[in-house]
């Protein structure tokens, strides 16, 4: 995932998108919720790509796949079998109506000699009929018995082969979700930017859980449904060439309809899943802010905004399911049509003597057990298209234009002094809208710069291109001399510590906040940074201390301890290089005062970056700049700023003189009294 949080000035710069969605100079550009729906690709490639994340498990496959052919094998040798039972009946119910002593010829002469030419014709053709004999029933014991074991290791092998398909399918669906949380690590930050976040954790969570569950309901019975197919169309050709085309005759037919409901079902899967996205957008943003939201009255706005996507998500699924839902219905009919002029055909052909009516039977079972898979393939139809609706979007996260990739033989900075350079840096979040141009700036080890100007000037930009968060349009930044596009991005973070303004948090403990900064830290290491920052000081006060489990927002303690934790959390780490956004922007008078001596405490003997907008904390900053639209304008102590009467001064003044007078409002001139009671 994206490791870095936006921060308050990016947040103000979003809220301050125009009409026309146009991103403001100070941040990057953003998707709004309501962004174009994404074109759909066709079925069969996404499914062809869904199919080969099973490469790596071919072996497995192969065995999975012997066992369902075998069993296949086993299932159509059963009718055929059973077939020979109802022979063995019929005869026997035959052979005791004609005398002993006179023989088959004999009885079908003399069928035909009374007139009865098809009865003559059955009789004929039986086999094993024994004159003056009743029913073997030890002849038919026999073959029900051979039958019975041949159905009983058909399921064995399908139990097994279906056990098989579903442990490998789990192991392509971790693989997947493994690929797609490496992916989202490799992604650049401008993704992260354009994709809202409810969108974003739909692909990952919801859309692979339905990749997953269509795999496992659909795969094992497609490939049975398939091998069925082939093994009963061959018996059905062995037990009777004639039946065999008028059964073979409704396939097209069925192909056909699967095809036409399945394309016009699979735009709509799309869309079902992309209202979810959307749907789930929209909750995690209300749920996340809902204070916000009831602040300002936007309930209804936001309900009524729910409602319109959920309205979108019902219809797109109800016509997914509604279209999709035909098939089974069209199957059906199909398959019933078929099996009406295969009994009917059939009954000729036993009254006629030239088909026994075992293989009628037989042919009846295979009839049915030929229709039947086709009928199972479009009964999965919507789970199929779904499925591969899911991936297509899973996909997209897995095709998204990743960063650039560290360079090979990377310099390795182990002790970094913090001196940190800019040499003709520009950049831009869209080539046309430029936003830092040309800056050149040195900061030499153990300085504190600050960094102030108004919101959208580039400040938090100008930090974020130090963690190398975004790619410079040109020129290149040093730290100790070595270009950080010549490090790994790992020993460049390793080296900066980093407060915001948002204290992002996690659950678990008050030690495990606090030794995230360092992976093994200790807890003599833990309650060292606790006491160096003024942790320590609430810590006590807590019934567990420092295993006091915080909830998933950290509503446990307020504002400024949770800021105290995060400073903690760097501190932790020993940095080189610390970067300190707005670190103070939320607490209270008391509490900023605790955690500008626990900055002070950080920042010793460290390079640091201090963006703030009350400029009561940068008073002893070595270096201050002054930035507006993207351009250092002023740079200097805190005496030789306000001495120059400039940015800063204004600035100063904004805060400490009483309200800022803007220029354009000064050469307007004041506002005319009122004229009449008010």
């Amino acid at each position: 995932m994206s490791d870095r949080i936006l921060t308050g000035e990016e947040k103000a710069a979003q809220e301050r998108r125009g009409a026309a969605g146009a991103a403001p100079r100070g941040g990057p550009p953003h998707m709004r919720m309501g962004a174009p729906t994404e074109r759909s690709k066709s079925f069969g490639p996404s499914a062809r790509r869904l199919l080969g994340l099973f490469g790596g498990e071919r072996r497995i496959v192969w065995g999975a796949l012997a066992f369902a052919v075998v069993s296949v094998i086993l299932n159509a040798l059963g009718p055929k079998i059973l077939g020979r039972a109802t022979d063995l009946m019929m005869a026997g119910l035959f052979g005791r109506r004609i005398p002993a002593g006179v023989t088959q010829a004999q009885a079908a002469a003399a069928l035909r000699a009374k007139g009865q030419n098809n009865l003559a014709d059955l009789v004929a053709s039986l086999k094993n009929l024994v004159p003056g004999h009743g029913v073997d029933f030890g002849a038919v014991g026999h073959v029900l018995l051979i039958a019975l074991t041949l159905y009983a290791v058909a399921s064995l092998l399908s139990w097994a082969q279906a056990r098989i398909i579903v442990r490998v399918v789990n192991v392509v669906v971790y693989r997947l979700r493994r690929s797609v949380e490496s992916k989202l690590s490799r992604l650049p930050l401008s993704y992260f930017d354009n994709q809202p976040r409810g969108e974003l954790l739909s692909r990952v969570t919801n859309d692979i859980d339905n990749i997953a569950q269509s795999l496992q309901q659909t795969l094992s019975q497609l490939v049975t449904a398939a091998l069925t197919v082939v093994a009963m169309l061959s018996m059905m050709i062995y037990v009777s060439p004639v039946l065999s085309l008028i059964a073979v005759v409704t396939i097209p037919l069925s192909v056909a309809i699967t095809a036409f409901i399945g394309k016009r079902s699979q735009v709509q899967f799309v869309r079902q899943w992309k209202g979810t996205g959307d749907v789930n957008s929209i909750v995690e943003e209300t749920f996340t802010g809902h204070g916000l939201v009831k602040v300002f009255g936007r309930q209804q706005a936001v309900g009524r905004e729910f409602a319109e996507k959920n309205e979108d998500l019902r219809t797109a699924t109800f016509g997914a399911q509604f279209i999709s839902g035909l098939i089974m219905p069209m199957m059906m009919f199909v398959g019933n049509l078929n099996f009406v002029a295969v009994v009917v055909v059939g009954g000729l052909r036993v009254a006629n003597g030239t088909m026994s009516l075992g293989d009628v039977q037989a042919f009846i079972q295979y009839s049915r057990q030929f229709t039947q898979p086709i009928s199972q393939v479009a009964s999965m139809a919507n789970l199929m298209q779904s499925g591969v609706a899911s991936a297509e979007r899973v996909f997209e996260v897995l095709d998204a234009p990743e960063q650039v990739p560290d360079v090979a033989g990377a310099t390795l900075v182990e002790d970094p002094h913090g001196r940190v350079a800019f040499e003709d840096v520009s950049f831009s979040y869209t080539p046309d809208r430029p936003l830092i141009e040309n800056l050149n700036l040195v900061v030499e080890p153990g300085q504190t710069v600050a960094i102030v100007g108004p919101t959208g000037a580039g400040k938090t930009t100008l930090v974020n291109l130090i963690m190398r968060f975004y790619e410079l349009s040109s020129g290149r930044i040093t730290i100790d001399g070595v270009d950080i596009t010549q490090m790994t991005r790992h020993n460049l973070r390793d080296e900066i510590g980093m407060v915001l303004q948002d204290t992002w948090l996690f659950e678990g403990t008050l030690r495990d906040n606090i030794a995230y900064g360092q992976e093994g830290a200790t807890d003599a290491e833990v309650r060292a940074a606790a006491e160096a920052t003024y942790v320590d000081r609430f810590v006590h006060s807590l019934p567990l201390g420092y295993d006091t489990l915080l909830d998933s927002e950290a509503s446990n303690i307020s504002a400024g301890e949770k800021q105290l934790l995060t400073i903690a959390r760097a501190f932790i780490s020993d940095p080189a290089l610390l970067i300190l956004d707005e670190a103070t922007s939320s607490v209270d008078t008391r509490t900023e005062l605790l955690v500008q001596h626990a900055m002070h405490a950080l920042r010793a003997d460290r390079t640091s970056f201090v963006i703030a907008h009350r400029l009561s904390t940068i008073r002893d900053a070595d270096l201050i700049l002054v930035m507006e639209d993207g351009h250092i304008v002023e740079q200097g102590t805190h005496e030789d700023l306000l001495a120059a009467g400039g940015a800063f001064a204004r600035l100063y003044a904004a805060q400490f003189a009483g309200a800022a007078v803007d220029d354009e409002l000064v050469a307007v001139g004041p506002p005319a009294a009122p004229v009449g009671p008010r």
